[in-house]
């Protein structure tokens, strides 16, 4: 049985149900709706204990800077806990980077629920979601772990149970830049505001999808491809990822065996808790359950 340090904690990545803009603040913020589940994808966190006061953080073995959201995670808990640790996190990285999956905030989010465990360092979820607000909007979901539809500028989580179908996630490649997304001028902004439901999502939109399209041809390309096939097909987040929903494994697998050359993809069944819960609570996952099968 392995010992909490050398455990490996999976950071899952998210897919986006719908993503909407319904208004935008004062402040230059935006305020959306959306819905979060866990996708079939996974980046792992190992932990070495280090002296008090010293942080490292290795990224696929090539050591990372200190604006790294995991780095800013680790110094941000040791200095609101006034707990003294110190960690060097080793970080395998399997999420593409700006493909709307949330990669970034879940790294965070697991170094934040992790070292809360590991060192017992006595934060409420409730602490380490508002510590995690400090660093990007989507953390406070992957520390909370349970699918939610999200409000305000995502931090207004509200637990739901949606379906969880068989899902192809497809990577064509682009990394795109949530900042220049969110500062673009043809995004609407202004779209009617939602009642909280669990359900009925393909009738809802991501806003972002149609400009992503536009300066992205290879996406555009997969979500044609995944529309062709019949299955409802969204953009996740500000992209460049996508996704496809499917009845089962096999018909999801048969997509994926005459998708397009080029096209990283994963098939996996969403779900409404964070396999980071699992292990939290001593669970070995298998590799099936972070889609590296």
């Amino acid at each position: 049985m392995t010992t909490r340090f050398e455990r490996a904690y999976p950071a899952p990545a998210k897919i986006n149900r719908f993503l909407q803009i319904t208004g935008q603040r004062i402040d230059g913020y935006h305020e959306l709706q959306t819905v979060f589940q866990f996708a079939p994808l996974c980046d792992h966190l190992r932990f070495i204990p280090l002296p008090a006061g010293k942080f490292e953080l290795y990224v696929d073995a090539a050591p990372a800077g200190e604006d790294n959201l995991c780095m800013r995670a680790e110094r941000l808990l040791a200095d609101v806990s006034g707990v003294s640790f110190g960690a060097r996190i080793e970080l395998t990285k399997r999420i593409p980077v700006g493909g709307g999956l949330g990669g970034g905030s879940s790294d965070a989010a697991t170094t934040l629920v992790a070292l809360n465990q590991l060192f017992d360092v006595g934060l409420s979820e409730v602490a380490l979601a508002d510590i995690g607000l400090r660093l990007g909007a989507d953390v406070p979901v992957f520390v909370q772990g349970r699918a939610a539809w999200a409000e305000g500028v995502g931090e207004r989580l509200f637990p739901v149970e949606p379906d969880t179908p068989w899902v192809l996630l497809v990577n064509p490649g682009v990394s795109v830049s949530t900042a220049a997304m969110f500062n673009a001028n043809e995004l609407t902004r202004d779209r009617p505001t939602e009642r909280i439901a669990s359900s009925g999502y393909e009738s809802l939109e991501n806003v972002f999808e149609p400009l992503v399209r536009a300066a992205h041809p290879s996406v555009d390309q997969a979500l044609r491809w995944l529309e062709s096939i019949g299955v409802p097909a969204r953009l996740s987040g500000t992209g460049g990822c996508l996704f496809g929903l499917f009845p089962s494994r096999h018909a999801a697998c048969a997509a994926q065996s005459v998708q397009p050359k080029p096209w990283q993809s994963w098939v996996g069944r969403l779900t409404n808790r964070s396999p980071l819960r699992l292990v939290l609570a001593g669970v070995d996952i298998t590799n099936s359950q972070c889609g590296l099968s």
